[in-house]
């Protein structure tokens, strides 16, 4: 079946069971107005807008109950440690960890991948020794790579991708070798919208004896994931991708793995003892959490998943698989866009270009309309120069988006094809 059929036959989005306009309602970024007009948000693979509920959770913490955590024995140290210890479990049950010692609070994606290549990667990977990565990584699941290479001596080998969007199965299985130690992959490409069969690489990846970190920065917040059931050993994600705050983030892995590892930074709350002849390290998740964390961060997370939670990722990914296949069917009928990346199984974003406008021109112009999109290289220059261009307009969506947005996006494209070319 053709990509076009695909989306012939999803369902239409105004009639499935999200209340799409009371949870608008939820946003309050979304009730603006920018350049005189109300605002459509499409770039959502970028960053996600917070509601209230979360917004409420992080001032709670500062006007309320605001202190350190961990090592504080009055009352509102207790208060605010139980809040965030709460926030982890929460986290815990979003991936279905098998315990709290497996899910390590970071700055974010970037600095738990940063994490993995820094200590498992530099107590398992030396000289001769092969990273597996593919060619649609965001640059924050490629640089770490490349610099624990420059370090150990090891080597950076790539999976392609076709130019549907697709990784190959084949490609996978003939890159592989015993001499693998660690597979890094996207979940979701934030360039192409591709969603990748993490199952079956990671299967492959540990029948040839390698370990698997999973970005999953572009997932989190559109589908369940299960760490459990896909038998994963890293999977990372970002707070501000899953309508939470900035700079907080995820590191699961599997707790024998972390365990093994030696701490990454130093310093207070990820130490049990401290002589200068030697020092010895705080049990899970701790050993990774050097110096006060990101508080108001953990709990605003954790205010984000809950608000998921009772929307139901079910009803979301339904949601929101019928909204992109709505926007594809519109983009398809214009005649002068070209849609790079047409992976039958995709989730939230579309790439495109107009021949004869520049992508930050596009951007620019239609930004004047109140619609807020993407353009450049959207951190994966690989993914530019596969199909030979120095960047591409994104349009990315969540659940909070409706078919009036897509309406006023294909408008807006249609009066910039007018001025621009």
């Amino acid at each position: 079946m053709s990509t076009a059929n695909i989306y012939k036959i999803m369902d239409d989005p105004n009639s499935l069971d999200i209340d799409v306009e009371r949870v608008r309602r939820d946003f309050p970024m979304l009730s603006q107005r920018v350049h005189g007009v109300p605002l459509v948000y499409l770039d959502n693979a970028a960053s996600t807008h917070k509601p209230t509920l979360v917004i409420d959770a992080i001032r709670r913490v500062y006007e309320q109950d605001y202190s350190n955590i961990h090592r504080g024995v009055h009352e509102l140290s207790q208060r605010l440690t139980m809040q965030y210890e709460e926030a982890r479990e929460k986290i815990r049950v979003f991936l279905n960890a098998r315990s709290r010692a497996e899910i390590v609070f970071t700055y974010g994606t970037t600095d738990s991948i940063n994490l993995v290549a820094q200590t498992f990667g530099r107590a398992n990977i030396g000289k001769g020794d092969e990273i597996l990565i593919s060619e649609m990584e965001h640059h924050s699941n490629i640089v770490p790579w490349q610099l624990l290479c420059e370090q150990t001596g090891a080597t950076l080998k790539v999976i392609p991708f076709n130019d549907q969007g697709n990784l190959a199965m084949s490609d996978v299985e003939a890159l592989l070798s015993e001499r693998t130690k660690l597979v890094a992959l996207v979940h979701v490409s934030n360039a192409l919208g591709t969603i990748n069969p993490i199952g079956p690489i990671i299967k492959l990846a540990h029948d040839a004896g390698a370990k698997v970190l999973v970005d999953g920065a572009q997932a989190v917040a559109h589908m369940k994931t299960d760490v459990q059931k896909s038998d994963v050993d890293f999977y990372a994600f970002s707070g501000h991708k899953v309508f939470g705050p900035t700079g907080i983030g995820v590191l699961y892995g599997k707790e024998d793995l972390l365990e093994a590892m030696p701490p990454w930074r130093g310093g207070g709350d990820m130490i049990r003892t401290v002589t200068f002849e030697k020092t010895t390290y705080a049990d899970l998740p701790y050993k990774f959490e050097a110096g006060t964390p990101n508080i108001a961060g953990g709990i605003g997370l954790g205010a984000a998943i809950d608000y998921v939670h009772d929307i139901g990722l079910k009803h979301i990914n339904h949601y929101e698989n019928s909204l992109l296949a709505y926007m594809t069917r519109q983009l398809l009928n214009v005649e002068w866009l070209k849609i790079i990346g047409n992976a039958p199984c995709k989730s939230g974003a579309i790439s495109f270009m107009i021949e004869g406008v520049h992508h930050n021109d596009l951007g620019q112009y239609i930004d004047h309309l109140g619609v807020a999109i993407r353009t450049g290289h959207h951190c994966a220059q690989p993914v530019m120069q596969h199909y030979g261009v120095t960047g591409t307009a994104r349009a990315s969506l969540a659940f909070y988006n409706n078919t009036q947005d897509i309406d006023r996006f294909i408008e807006a494209l249609e009066k910039a094809k007018k001025f621009l070319l």
